[in-house]
């Protein structure tokens, strides 16, 4: 099935691997002229070849979402093969594990040059051509740690939420220009993000025996095991999702994927804050001390 006419052109920001892989190759075999970028050479390489072999329109570009002049050289290069953006999926992410007390102010400030500002940057750099020709649409990756935040999650969280924010407002800024904005609510799905995620928050992992929230990080670690072993979601999963959100017309503010998900949205919805802090304190075994 060919893509609409208007959405012809995708960028994809962390396009490379994990989520934002799965959903370059489906929209290419929809039909979409796909532009997956990510900072990983090998990786950008890996998925060019991919494509070649599948005959598939994807084709990869370097782009850090935290430097603006590499955004600006991506962009140019889209518009010099393609023309202008016609939708834009911010996926681009990482996240910390720490408590706030202990997470570094530059991991912090890592955590939201990345999941929140390089949102903002690719944004800004393709919205005045989107605004022109009056249409358009903008996919945001949030997260269910976007609805309710764990312990431990803060970081990460407080990016999500920010986002989530930020997108509301500007979904209502650019319905006037005819430009959709749309978010997406994964829950846990297994991928690199796991693994870049671990690297990150190793030295809080590794100190944890010593922090005064040791009790919190035991907890966490035993609660997360158990709650994503034997987790069946796929990548490719969440990309049928993004197709949908890019199809749908108009599209819904937001798109859950996952059960987790589906039961964070509607626990956020339905228990007030006093009750949604006292299941997660059951489920994490938080004690006075």
């Amino acid at each position: 099935m060919a893509a609409p006419e208007q959405l012809s052109t995708v960028l994809i920001t962390g396009g490379t691997d994990g989520l934002g892989r799965a959903a370059a190759l489906l929209l290419a075999a929809q039909g979409y002229r796909v532009f997956a970028a990510g900072r990983s050479s090998e990786k950008r390489a890996a998925l060019d070849q991919l494509a070649r072999e599948r005959g598939l329109p994807v084709e990869t570009l370097e782009m850090d979402v935290c430097d603006n002049a590499s955004v600006a050289r991506a962009l140019a290069e889209v518009h010099a093969k393609a023309g202008p953006v016609d939708a834009l999926v911010n996926n681009a992410g990482i996240g910390y594990i720490a408590a706030m007390e202990e997470i570094s102010m530059d991991h912090l400030r890592q955590q939201f040059e990345t999941n929140f500002f390089g949102v903002v940057r690719v944004t800004q750099a393709v919205l005045p051509e989107m605004r022109q020709r009056r249409r358009g649409r903008i996919l945001n990756m949030s997260s269910a740690a976007g609805r309710i935040a764990l312990p431990l999650f803060g970081p990460y969280s407080g990016s999500k939420f920010a986002l989530e924010g930020m997108t509301d407002a500007l979904r209502l800024e650019l319905y006037p220009f005819g430009i959709d904005v749309v978010l997406i609510e994964p829950g846990y799905i297994p991928t690199n993000f796991q693994a870049v995620s671990l690297e990150l928050s190793s030295p809080y992992a590794a100190a944890a025996e010593a922090s005064p929230y040791a009790m919190i990080y035991r907890n966490f670690r035993r609660s997360w095991k158990k709650s994503t072993t034997g987790v069946r979601y796929t990548p490719e999963d969440c990309a049928r999702v993004i197709l949908r959100a890019l199809r749908d017309n108009p599209p819904r503010p937001r798109y859950t994927v996952t059960r987790r998900a589906r039961l964070a949205k509607w626990a956020k919805r339905l228990l007030s804050d006093r009750a949604l802090d006292r299941s997660l304190i059951r489920t994490f075994r938080l004690e006075r001390l």
